[in-house]
């Protein structure tokens, strides 16, 4: 009798973690997504807004443009170790509200930037108010998701980067092509509506996640109590499980090897990502085929819907297999490899736009695998303070020298070539240090 109320009992706690586990995928990831699409549109509609914007601004160079993108990151720099760790010790939920409702503001701020100084400035104002946001998820996700659901649920998240690049582009397209318009007493050029238009959405949603999300299982007032119990043992257990292993503080978890090598890999990734995706893609298509803004926004939306299936897929594999190194490797080196392609594919418009499909695919897919890494040696704040160390020395590395030396490299050359092909060599040297780094690897214990 015993044993079979034992069964009982084991089976109603396994059946309650199930449906807590479900309940917060439906609950919370929808919202995170959202705020993570318009944040994103928000970070990187300058890159089509720039190509009317030099019309109305024309000291807006290539090197003055890459300057003042790189500025983000150093604003971005500044807050994000402390934002990660008021998500940990605090509340993800005031945090991100703060986050969203300021960036909002700043974002629409851009539209009546007149100087090359007014536009550095808010282009850094702007990344000190996002900081914290993307780590600061990451940390909340483990919150609620235990290791072995965590590379899915962050597959979910992270995919909002492909979608926000497949709707910006185009809906930032169309109200670039609008020209001048008068609306609400305001009379303003396309591209100075971009960013009003999109900041409104942001601020909005900071308000909605003030009152919707929830930081912990134990505050969830639509969990059952058998559900929060469920949910709070199991995540518990890990914890206590990790820390047994790998106790350390924030000082050593900052001095580890395993961090630093993780930070170095995200710097040269990030690289990539920026120096060509996000930043300079549609001015290289405008410079070597001269297209109309229309036609360069479809072709955009290319590399993300085949990076949204990629991040899927890598984050269903990766925690079916219970493996992150090569689930990281592999896309990374693929990416690499891409950037090489699109180098020398210019004259041939469907090579380019293959070639940046893949890249794009690879800059993005590794990512719920490689953020899987850090919470499987680290825990409590030191997990916090390292995932905002890595992310935030990744993109200030990253972002901020690889944006620069894209726009000076193309003034000093005339070319993007030089730049592809170094970003090409960032991605491999990412790759390598990953791989090497060991980190990850399937055990028949799991992941080692």
């Amino acid at each position: 009798m015993d044993a079979a109320a034992s069964t009982l009992s084991t089976d109603a706690a396994a059946s309650a973690l199930a449906n807590a586990k479900r309940k917060a995928f439906w609950r919370l990831l929808p919202l995170c997504f959202i705020c993570y699409v318009v944040a994103y549109v928000d970070r990187t509609n300058i890159s089509i807004a720039k190509l009317t914007m030099k019309q109305s601004l024309p000291w807006l160079t290539s090197d003055v443009y890459g300057f003042a993108g790189g500025a983000f990151f150093w604003g971005y720099f500044l807050l994000e170790i402390p934002g990660s760790i008021l998500v940990e010790r605090w509340s993800a939920r005031k945090w991100i509200s703060r986050i969203m409702i300021t960036w909002g503001i700043i974002a629409a701020s851009t539209a009546f930037v007149k100087t090359p100084t007014q536009f550095t400035a808010v282009r850094f104002l702007l990344g000190l108010g996002e900081a914290g946001f993307f780590p600061g998820i990451i940390i909340y996700l483990t919150h609620w998701f235990p290791s072995r659901d965590r590379a899915r649920a962050l597959s979910v998240f992270l995919i909002a980067t492909p979608a926000a690049q497949i709707l910006g582009p185009k809906l930032t397209g169309a109200i670039v092509a609008s020209g001048t318009t008068t609306l609400v007493g305001l009379t303003l050029k396309g591209w100075q509506w971009v960013f009003i238009v999109w900041g409104l959405p942001a601020t909005v949603l900071g308000v909605v996640v003030f009152f919707a999300l929830t930081d912990r299982p134990r505050q969830a007032s639509w969990l059952t109590p058998e559900e929060r119990d469920a949910l709070e043992d199991e995540l518990a257990r890990e914890r206590a499980a990790t820390a047994a292993k790998h106790r350390m503080t924030l000082a050593e978890a900052f001095r580890n090897p395993k961090v630093l090598l993780l930070v170095l890999a995200y710097f040269f990734v990030v690289a990539g990502n920026y120096g060509v995706i996000e930043f300079f893609l549609p001015s290289i298509l405008d410079s070597w085929y001269h297209l109309k803004i229309s036609s360069i926004t479809t072709y955009m939306m290319f590399g993300p819907a085949l990076a949204l299936a990629s991040q899927l897929f890598v984050g269903w594999s990766s925690d079916r297999t219970r493996e992150r190194r090569m689930h990281t490797v592999i896309p990374v080196f693929i990416g690499g490899i891409a950037f090489v392609g699109l180098a020398f594919s210019r004259g041939n418009l469907a090579l380019t736009i293959a070639c940046v499909a893949v890249a794009a695919a690879g800059t993005k897919a590794y990512q719920p695998a490689f953020w899987a890494l850090p919470s499987m040696f680290l825990t409590s704040t030191a997990a916090a303070g390292s995932i905002g160390f890595i992310n935030s020395f990744g993109n200030l590395g990253g972002g901020g020298l690889a944006t620069p030396v894209m726009g000076y490299l193309e003034k000093s050359t005339g070319s993007y070539v030089v730049g592809i092909l170094i970003m090409a060599a960032s991605m491999f040297i990412a790759a390598a240090i990953v791989f090497f780094l060991g980190l990850g690897k399937k055990s028949r214990a799991g992941i080692s």
